[in-house]
């Protein structure tokens, strides 16, 4: 049987379990499927392999990664789509940066796909993602009826940069990347880390605001 055209790293770990083995090829058989008239073979392994190798390193529970490795593949897939013009719509795309990718970035995330639905898409990152979101904040967003518990800490990476049209950094500093032609704007907002839930919700209110301001400016009739 001939081999594949790529080397399946990730399959080849020596620490995964048959189990994890299993996931991972029946995630690449998902992918495969999801994206065929757009990438080949080798490209959409290669995405997920190192889309694994982006969350093995600092991972708490091992049973999810392949999950993550699929789910975080698939966002990355469809933005080198957008980036190579194999996917052509008007919708607005937002890129939300902070440092851990764990508090603000992640409220501001739920609330956007809260308020403008299907109009837009919208993605997450962090410069050193942490290994969980904020429990803090995913109280606070389930204050206001919106669950980000599906969510999960990650890295930005090149491709989902550049098929940003606008990147909205919250204290991420000089690690924030810079590509010419998008809109950037800085929003100055507290760091959540570490505090309880009284002193997130001004934080999540705020960015409330932040949000549905940007909404009107990209001219998106909000949800609720």
């Amino acid at each position: 049987m001939p081999e594949s055209p790529v080397a399946p790293a990730a399959y080849a770990r020596e620490d995964l379990t048959i189990d994890q083995k299993l996931a991972l090829k029946t995630a690449a058989t998902r992918l495969q499927t999801e994206f065929a008239d757009t990438f080949g073979l080798e490209t959409i392994e290669r995405f997920l392999h190192s889309s694994y190798d982006q969350f093995a390193g600092h991972a708490t529970v091992v049973n999810y990664l392949p999950l993550l490795a699929e789910r975080f593949a698939r966002q990355r897939l469809r933005a080198l789509a957008r980036v190579e013009g194999k996917v052509v719509d008007s919708k607005p795309t937002v890129l939300f940066l902070c440092t851990h990718n764990a508090g603000r970035s992640q409220m501001a995330l739920g609330y956007f796909t809260h308020l403008a639905g299907d109009q837009a898409v919208a993605w997450s990152g962090g410069s050193e993602p942490g290994a969980e979101i904020n429990p803090a904040a995913i109280a606070a967003m389930t204050e206001v009826g919106i669950d980000i518990t599906s969510e999960f800490p990650k890295p930005w990476t090149e491709e989902i940069v550049q098929a940003a049209d606008v990147i909205i950094t919250m204290g991420c500093g000089d690690a924030c990347p810079v590509y010419p032609g998008r809109r950037y704007e800085e929003w100055v907002l507290e760091d959540p880390s570490g505090q309880d839930l009284a002193s997130v919700r001004p934080i999540r209110d705020e960015i409330e605001e932040r949000v549905r301001r940007l909404l009107v400016e990209l001219d998106i009739t909000t949800l609720a």
